[in-house]
């Protein structure tokens, strides 16, 4: 579905979440985490609680992963930079970018909208993503989850991004792929479009209301203007 709303302004510029909206990380977090549990001589956990669990930022991943298999919270600091270490050699060997995202952004470059990523991913990881896919260049600004005091669902990250972009939040639109994205957006006065294909904890986000839903970034109705 990607009716937009007859009355809805054309944006002035679009802040985009990466994992599960731009680019398909999953098979990183699985990789990583495996990793990170066999150093510590840890069980591992499933592809499937992995799917569910991501979303609001690492360290929170690292912590519901040493909780789902038993282990010490006491641990994490070690989990903690084991897993920073994983990732930086792994980053992007097992995602792949969504069918529909660079001819999605294409066309948002086309019409000239600034462009912000915004992500609870760290900063540094985020942006290496993006260079290592080919996406680095279609964005203005990169902001991560340890770049703000809070992370999304917090409307804090959303506001700050809107004022480097230099457009009012009504005039933003939000593109995400979870309640967490969501959640934000409304909080921060932004308008807001889903991706039907992402992650959200294992809940159907066509459930939850937006201005459109999308299987393709790449069919993203802009209201003339």
């Amino acid at each position: 579905m990607n009716s937009i709303h007859s009355h809805q302004a054309a944006p002035q510029a679009c802040i985009l979440d990466l994992d599960g909206t731009l680019v398909d990380t999953l098979g990183d977090f699985v990789a990583v985490l495996g990793l990170v549990l066999s150093d510590l001589e840890l069980p591992p956990v499933t592809r499937d609680f992995v799917e569910h669990t991501i979303g609001r930022g690492s360290e929170h991943l690292v912590r519901t992963t040493l909780a789902q298999v038993g282990a010490d919270a006491a641990l994490f600091d070690c989990a903690w930079a084991l897993y920073q270490q994983h990732y930086a050699a792994v980053n992007g060997e097992h995602a792949a970018v969504y069918p529909g995202v660079v001819e999605g952004l294409e066309a948002l470059r086309i019409r000239g909208l600034p462009l912000a990523v915004l992500t609870n991913k760290p900063a540094a990881p985020a942006r290496e993503l993006l260079r290592r896919k080919g996406l680095d260049g279609y964005f203005r600004h990169v902001f991560g989850g340890d770049d703000f005091a809070r992370k999304k669902p917090d409307p804090l990250p959303l506001i700050k991004t809107c004022e480097a972009l230099g457009t009012p939040p009504a005039a933003t639109w939000m593109v995400g792929d979870s309640r967490n994205d969501a959640e934000a957006a409304r909080a921060a006065g932004c308008p807001l479009v889903l991706v039907t294909y992402g992650y959200n904890h294992g809940e159907d986000i066509r459930a939850v209301a937006a201005l459109q839903h999308l299987d393709r970034l790449d069919t993203l109705a802009l209201p003339a203007g």
